[in-house]
């Protein structure tokens, strides 16, 4: 039973509940792989443990190197002085209920097993997998770490799109068949915007922490609430225009605009974001539609709500695209 716990707690404050921004990319390229000569079940179901594993220990890195760069009381202290700020990032690192050396163990863990699982299928299906590999592990790691810390030089989005998009999809396809056809090029760029989408939102909500801690997100370079909606815009709507492009080049099937289906998701998302640059005090409460957003009563007792419920619906529209698209690759 304490095993569990440990796992389960692990899994909690590793963000589980982000996996769909990776484990839908994975999915799509397996679909698309399935039907293919040479797809292998065995190296399939390995790529997707390791990419789990990897986008575990991202998180965990992610929190590790926050809080050595601006230890964790700042938020706090920020939110004390009226400002609004999410409190709960790296809490249970400041309750005690962890040690930071503990937290890099475990997240280096997880990253032993995404190694592990990418050398096994390197060693079986050549060469990319172990350039994709590299290259993945490298951004993930030096996304937060010293001396590149390439998430506080305004960069994080375009390496989440990269690594969920691209990458990803390209990594989990190229285990599975060891091919890499146009297709999978041209879908795996609206996932990857998608991913860095939820990033980009979450840049904008922690716009006052990242700039304490001396954090450049794309939100803080671009500064102005005009420009930040506008960048939020071209995150938010540039997946369903690649796909329309798609359709109308014939480059993907008619049946792709499925995903349209999820478009009134993006436009609420726009919509919230725009009321939080503006009128960041007025709150809103999760309609049927735009659900789930788990623990939403704990989440409103520790008073992030307002953090949370865009966070949720971006995420949530990734999934509902990822989802249609899923469904679409079967007509």
């Amino acid at each position: 039973m304490k095993i569990l716990r440990s796992i389960l707690f692990w899994l909690r404050n590793a963000r589980c509940v982000a996996l769909p921004q990776s484990l839908f990319p994975a999915l799509i390229a397996l679909k698309l792989a399935y039907p293919q000569a040479g797809f292998s079940w065995q190296y399939a179901i390995l790529a997707l443990f390791g990419v789990v594993f990897a986008h575990l220990s991202a998180n965990l890195f992610d929190d590790y190197f926050d809080f050595k760069q601006s230890g964790g009381c700042h938020r706090e202290i920020l939110a004390s002085s009226g400002l609004k700020v999410r409190i709960a990032k790296c809490n249970y690192i400041t309750s005690g209920e962890t040690t930071t050396k503990r937290l890099f163990q475990v997240a280096s863990s997880f990253a032993v097993m995404a190694l592990f699982i990418g050398c096994y299928i390197g060693f079986h299906r050549g060469f990319p997998i172990f350039l994709i590999a590299i290259l993945g592990g490298f951004l993930l790691f030096f996304y937060s770490a010293k001396p590149l810390k390439l998430s506080y030089r305004g960069l994080g989005e375009i390496i989440v799109t990269l690594l969920f998009g691209p990458l990803l999809m390209s990594g989990v396809y190229y285990a599975a068949v060891g091919d890499l056809p146009l297709l999978l090029w041209f879908i795996s760029f609206p996932m990857g915007i998608l991913a860095g989408n939820v990033l980009y939102t979450h840049s904008i909500l922690d716009f006052a922490s990242d700039e304490k801690a001396l954090k450049i997100t794309l939100a803080r370079w671009l500064k102005t609430p005009t420009k930040m909606l506008i960048a939020a815009f071209l995150f938010i709507f540039s997946p369903y225009l690649i796909i329309l492009i798609g359709v109308f080049f014939k480059i993907v099937n008619i049946s792709l605009l499925l995903v349209f289906f999820s478009l009134p998701l993006a436009i609420m998302l726009f919509y919230l974001l725009y009321q939080f640059l503006y009128f960041p005090d007025k709150k809103f409460k999760p309609v049927w539609w735009i659900k789930p957003m788990e623990r939403w009563e704990k989440i409103e007792e520790l008073g992030i709500d307002w953090f949370m419920i865009r966070w949720y619906l971006a995420r949530n529209m990734m999934i509902y695209f990822s989802l249609l698209l899923f469904l679409s690759l079967f007509f």
